[in-house]
């Protein structure tokens, strides 16, 4: 039969209470980083969704592999860059006009909302680009009109293929740069 002493079943009790107080701790570390990874997937899903750029449609305001931004709106003004779904992909363009406007292009790919020349001076090269609607075009009730930045290979509200974005569509406005890092900044 072994004896202990007073202070072996001290130092063993210590033992004991320290090994119970890492475990508490370990275990509310781990429940709050648990909350705050939750809490940030719901803000980047509902809030604030991260996109990446795919293709050429909006260079050079946005290039392919870029990270941007977007918040979550309902009303969007000429110039805003917007993203929205289309058939399960994201795309990204410039809104140009919104319901009930008339938009009209010319040849030289000047784009007028309600007879008025608009000013883009995020459009390096202007071009009439693959049109397939009939101009001046009306956009309709509860739909957003867009067109890519590069004008000559964007595909957008001007061909029906893509048509204009209904409002359930539309992911957000693109607000800022967040990858690569030297790039980092607003959107305009």
């Amino acid at each position: 039969m072994s004896t202990y002493s007073a202070n072996d079943y001290k130092s063993e009790l210590d033992r004991v209470r320290q090994r119970n107080l890492f475990r508490k701790m370990v275990r509310s570390t781990l429940y709050a980083l648990i909350t705050v990874a939750a809490v940030a997937v719901l803000i980047a899903v509902l809030l604030l969704p991260v996109l990446r750029i795919y293709g050429t449609s909006m260079t050079p305001t946005l290039e392919e592999g870029e990270y941007v931004l977007s918040v979550k709106g309902e009303r969007f003004s000429t110039g805003d860059v917007i993203a929205f779904y289309y058939n399960n992909k994201v795309l990204v363009k410039r809104v140009i006009a919104n319901s009930g406007d008339w938009v009209d292009i010319d040849d030289k790919g000047n784009v007028y909302v309600n007879n008025v020349l608009i000013d883009e001076p995020y459009v390096q090269e202007k071009a009439f680009g693959d049109c397939n609607i009939s101009l001046p075009y009306q956009v309709p009730e509860n739909r957003t009109f867009v067109m890519g930045d590069h004008r000559s290979v964007s595909v957008d509200s001007r061909n029906t293929a893509i048509g204009c974005v209904a409002d359930e569509q539309v992911v957000g406005r693109i607000v800022f740069k967040v990858w690569p890092l030297n790039k980092i900044g607003a959107v305009k």
